[in-house]
């Protein structure tokens, strides 16, 4: 038995739940999983995985197994990796994670551009809104919008900033008029995400907390910017997602005079990474790729 190779099924069963979706993911016979993984169990001499017919679940023993054949893989993938870090450029697999909308506007455009640069990576982007687990979904990089949560077990690197502006279509101006003062949103329909009631309003003197209303909100970034587009609202959206409408004349960006956040929000663009990546020459590629894209 492929000892190593066995490992990889069993894990791989344990993390999709199941020997057809570890099959599939491997690009195997789901025949030849079971198999592997019964052999482990008969050189153990224990179950490591209860079967029945809705579903697979993992035993006790089969837990502290899996733990520890997680380590073993894992050290062997950074023992590749560190080979590969070693030589003149980046090379080897990246898999990096980035918000949805900041990923097909901001990311998608340049990629043709990092894998011209970079001919030896193979990347991975994963187009996620999710706060994702880098360690258990083995995510290489994570790109961030807003403050990360403070976390010892990552290492985090500002990559720049963005601004979030108060916008509506010229159609919708001309129908409804223009707000002067953040105030006068309180008479307008404020398209809004899901989690914000409040808009807040920086001057030189002064905070405001606007407590945005209207007939539409929603959890998706690019839903809001398309009905800002139709004339419907008017919305606070991030200056990566429609600098392109403001200037091809789509949009109309208001309040100027202010600087504006929802709830206060950070407008941080940030890296997050495992310390087992620190000085991973594809991870730094992709760090300095993305910093140059939104400086």
């Amino acid at each position: 038995m492929d000892k190593l190779l066995a490992l990889k099924m069993f894990v791989e069963t344990v993390d999709a739940k199941g020997f057809s979706s570890a099959a599939r993911n491997l690009s195997v016979a789901t025949s030849s999983v079971t198999r592997m993984v019964d052999s482990l169990e008969s050189e153990l001499g224990t179950v490591l995985l209860n079967r029945s017919t809705r579903q697979i679940t993992i035993s006790d023993a089969g837990m502290a197994y899996y733990m520890s054949a997680r380590k073993i893989l894992d050290s062997v993938v950074q023992a590749d990796e560190k080979i590969k870090d070693s030589q003149d450029e980046p090379s080897g697999p990246l898999r990096v994670t980035v918000p949805t909308a900041f990923g097909r506007f901001v990311i998608a455009p340049h990629i043709g551009s990092f894998l011209h640069s970079h001919p030896r990576v193979d990347l991975d982007l994963v187009l996620s809104d999710e706060i994702i687990d880098l360690f258990n979904q083995r995510i290489d990089l994570s790109i961030r919008l807003g403050s990360p949560a403070p976390n010892e077990e990552l290492v985090s690197r500002p990559l720049g900033l963005f601004r979030r502006l108060v916008v509506a279509s010229p159609d919708y101006i001309k129908q409804y008029g223009r707000p002067q003062q953040p105030a006068d949103l309180l008479q307008h329909q404020c398209l809004r995400f899901s989690s914000q009631l409040v808009w807040t309003f920086l001057s030189e003197d002064e905070e405001l907390r606007i407590p945005v209303a209207g007939k539409l909100k929603t959890n998706n970034v690019e839903v809001i910017r398309e009905i800002v587009l139709s004339g419907h609202g008017i919305a606070l959206l991030p200056d990566w997602l429609i600098q392109q409408d403001i200037n091809g004349g789509k949009m109309i960006s208001l309040l100027t005079s202010y600087q504006v956040n929802p709830n206060s929000s950070s407008a941080a663009i940030s890296a997050l990474y495992l310390p087992n990546h620190r000085g991973s020459k594809r991870v730094n590629a992709f760090i300095d790729f993305v910093r140059e894209i939104v400086k």
